[in-house]
């Protein structure tokens, strides 16, 4: 969740978004960043500039290194910049320069993927690091790059060069040719790979359909309607194992869907007569919530299967709980911003 140079509802918050296994989040302020264990919520870490704020923040599952990028008003450090921070020492420890602003940054245990407007940049994971790779998108306003974390699997998707196609490339095999999916007509507005880098889902800018594909053979595996009308998609996240998937949108609404079970999904009642169009067939959420006063918010699943954590851009976390039935309920309600770490 980018908001870009100011926040909205004037708390400071410039960015939120989870680690690699859902299990913590990082939020970058106009004074630094803060880490948060996700459930129970409890803060974790604390860094505040005295020189300005920050547009990025990425952890690396709960490891001491996190990228940094400068934002706000007053930037720590220039936006094309990227620095590792090394939280143990309280000090950076690897900083990158390039000619162009920062969109986004990936991190896994050997790689630094750095994201620019309209190229992809791939680094080891060294003090000095090593440029790798050079991969070129379509306009990439979002930073939109999503990097398998699994020690088994280096997959790296990303817009491709033609609009609403992803491109899947191996980094472990780059000789490899790369998948290309035909995922939408429209441009991309979010990606998402599952934690095994077997599935990636999609969304376009007009927001209506998520699509779920096989990251091996390309083949698309099932087709998720959020609703009829044009909505912006904040953010969708897999459950551990796959079987659940929960979709965020600028309608104050979070839809889940099943993966595995596609019966407990919604289908309309004329979804059986051949002559309607595809949109009475489609898989409808089986389960959706909405989210207090609608700001823009990421979600995830917790760490029981049956919830799902929301971060809001107003400084709002929300635990929901739903069963098999699609029934939900809201769970917990907190303003993580005013938080300290003494507080649960």
């Amino acid at each position: 969740m980018n908001l870009g140079t100011s926040n909205p509802y004037g708390n400071g918050l410039l960015y939120a978004g989870f680690n690699q296994d859902q299990g913590c989040f990082a939020c970058a302020t106009d004074r630094g960043f803060r880490v948060y264990n996700c459930d129970p919520l409890k803060e974790k870490e604390r860094q505040d500039f005295p020189d300005g704020g920050l547009s990025y923040v990425e952890m690396l599952f709960r490891c001491n290194y996190l990228a940094l990028v400068g934002g706000g008003s007053r930037p720590v450090y220039p936006p094309n910049r990227v620095m590792v921070w090394d939280d143990l020492k309280k000090a950076p420890a690897i900083s990158l320069d390039f000619n162009a602003s920062v969109k986004a940054v990936r991190l896994r245990r050997d790689r630094i993927v750095v994201v620019l407007e309209g190229v992809i940049k791939v680094y080891t994971f060294t003090q000095t690091p090593q440029q790798l790779h050079v991969f070129e998108t379509s306009p990439n306003p979002r930073g939109l790059c999503v990097l398998c974390p699994n020690s088994n699997n280096s997959l790296l998707a990303f817009p491709g060069r033609k609009m609403g196609h992803v491109q899947i490339v191996d980094l472990a095999n780059t000789e490899k040719a790369p998948q290309d999916i035909a995922a939408h007509e429209a441009s991309l507005s979010c990606i998402a790979l599952n934690l095994q880098g077997t599935r990636l889902a999609t969304a376009s800018e007009k927001g209506t359909l998520i699509r779920v594909f096989d990251t091996n053979t390309g083949q698309r595996l099932t087709e998720l309607r959020r609703g009829a009308h044009q909505a912006t998609i904040y953010c969708i996240n897999f459950n551990h194992s796959s079987t659940w998937l929960c979709v965020a949108s600028d309608h104050g609404t979070v839809h889940i869907f099943a993966l595995d079970d596609p019966k407990l999904n919604k289908q309309s009642t004329l979804a059986n007569a051949t002559f309607l169009p595809k949109y009475f067939t489609s898989n409808w959420s089986f389960c959706k919530f909405t989210v207090p006063n609608g700001p823009p918010c990421v979600c995830a699943f917790g760490a029981d299967n049956n919830s799902v954590i929301v971060i809001c851009a107003d400084g709002c976390y929300y635990k929901f709980v739903f069963n098999n039935k699609g029934e939900c309920t809201r769970d917990v309600s907190a303003q993580f911003l005013e938080m300290t770490d003494d507080h649960v």
